[in-house]
């Protein structure tokens, strides 16, 4: 004969039974009211691209699904969102962050417990929304970890990339894919770009070397860091002072030289401004009182003397044959002046004219070259300039 306390267990087994059942029939109602709240109430959702959004709702339903079998065997660990991401791309980490996965997760707590009254069983309604609190809390510790793993994953693939970029633009390659390259890094594309080279401070490890690029993109806006045996190799992007970012992580790099190349209009085109840091670089040890940091251009001399051809082009196209082109004797008068010791008196007495008419004309030189033939480092630039386009004859800019 059954006994009082058989009986209650009985009816608790049934109804525990069809408070299951229930919630299993309602899965479909579950299921359309979260896909119209996502709908409605995450602008995020809305903008992202169709194939995204139907990523996002799969994941929903998902964690929908996941929840209700969950429910009908209690004693089991919850699923995790790894579950739920289960038939959405990996990528899905990059369209949706960790802060809009929590929401969905706050969605589908939102949805059980508003229609808790039409699908649980009369008394158990207060069961199924204890259980879907349970579920969510374990389920947003999942989802920590699913996106430490991402950015984990992503990290590596970016460091990789990253360094592969780098070193093509060291190389000189600039092609077409370097664009698509750079953007999969974040690289925004705004403003300008230029390289900076110098020696490394220290063995730079993985957290020291995203601490100088979250640094760099701090000073100048989009940045890249790269590593070439002792050479520390900036990239840095923006539509600010790209020089003065430059210079304010100075004390990132190690002892010796650090070279700033030119500023040129596009992350495809720093190949070029590689080239001519790189350069300078290797021929700065020949000017020992140059400035720290020191800009490419103002090495050309020493680049010359390395067998830089670039350099040369650039000294005889700036000076030599503007000066050149010049009326008013301004080429013959900086060739008396240079090689009569730079005195303008020794110059004047050469070309039988008044020292005022060669401080004149050592102006003009100034004016349409850019150096000053009266200062001494900027002197021997044009001095060497010269001496090229003589070698060269009749030189013409490439």
């Amino acid at each position: 004969m059954a006994t009082t306390s058989d009986t209650a267990a009985s009816a608790s087994t049934v109804s525990r039974g069809e408070n299951v059942q229930r919630v299993r029939e309602g899965l479909g109602m579950l299921t359309a009211a979260a896909m119209r709240r996502l709908d409605e109430d995450f602008a995020w959702y809305r903008q992202l691209p169709a194939e995204d959004r139907s990523y996002v709702g799969l994941v929903a339903q998902s964690g929908i699904n996941a929840f209700v079998s969950w429910f009908a065997e209690p004693t089991d660990t919850p699923h995790g969102v790894g579950d739920m991401f289960a038939a959405a791309p990996p990528e899905l980490t990059r369209s949706i962050s960790l802060q809009h996965t929590l929401q969905l997760v706050r969605l589908m707590v939102d949805v059980v417990e508003q229609h808790s009254d039409e699908i649980a069983a009369p008394g158990y309604e207060r069961e199924l929304r204890e259980a879907v609190l349970r579920y969510s809390r374990e389920i947003a510790f999942s989802a920590a970890e699913v996106y430490a793993r991402a950015a984990e994953v992503r990290g590596a693939w970016d460091a990789r990339l990253e360094a592969l970029v780098v070193d093509a633009l060291v190389r000189g390659d600039g092609d077409d894919s370097l664009r698509s390259r750079v953007s999969a890094l974040g690289w925004s594309g705004r403003g300008q770009a230029l390289v900076v080279v110098g020696e490394t401070a220290s063995r730079l490890d993985d957290v020291r070397t995203a601490e100088l690029r979250r640094l760099a993109r701090r000073a100048a806006g989009d940045a890249l860091v790269g590593i070439h045996g002792d050479r520390l190799v900036l990239v840095l992007g923006g539509d600010g002072d790209l020089v003065a970012a430059a210079t304010s992580l100075l004390d990132r790099f190690g002892p010796g030289p650090v070279v700033i190349g030119g500023v040129v209009p596009d992350v495809s085109d720093a190949a070029t401004s590689a080239a001519a840091a790189l350069a300078g670089l290797a021929a700065a040890q020949a000017w020992p009182q140059a400035p720290r940091p020191v800009l490419a251009d103002d090495l050309l001399p020493e680049r010359v003397l390395t067998g830089d051809a670039t350099a040369r082009r650039t000294l005889v196209s700036q000076a030599y044959l503007p000066l050149r082109e010049a009326t008013g004797s301004v080429l013959e008068t900086l060739s008396a002046y240079l090689g009569t010791g730079r005195s303008l008196e020794a110059a004047a007495r050469h070309l039988y004219v008044h020292p005022n008419t060669v401080r004149y004309r050592l102006r003009k030189v100034s004016e349409i070259t850019g150096w000053d033939p009266l200062d001494a480092r900027e002197s021997f630039v044009l001095q060497v300039a010269l001496a090229l386009g003589q070698l060269d004859g009749d030189a013409r800019p490439h």
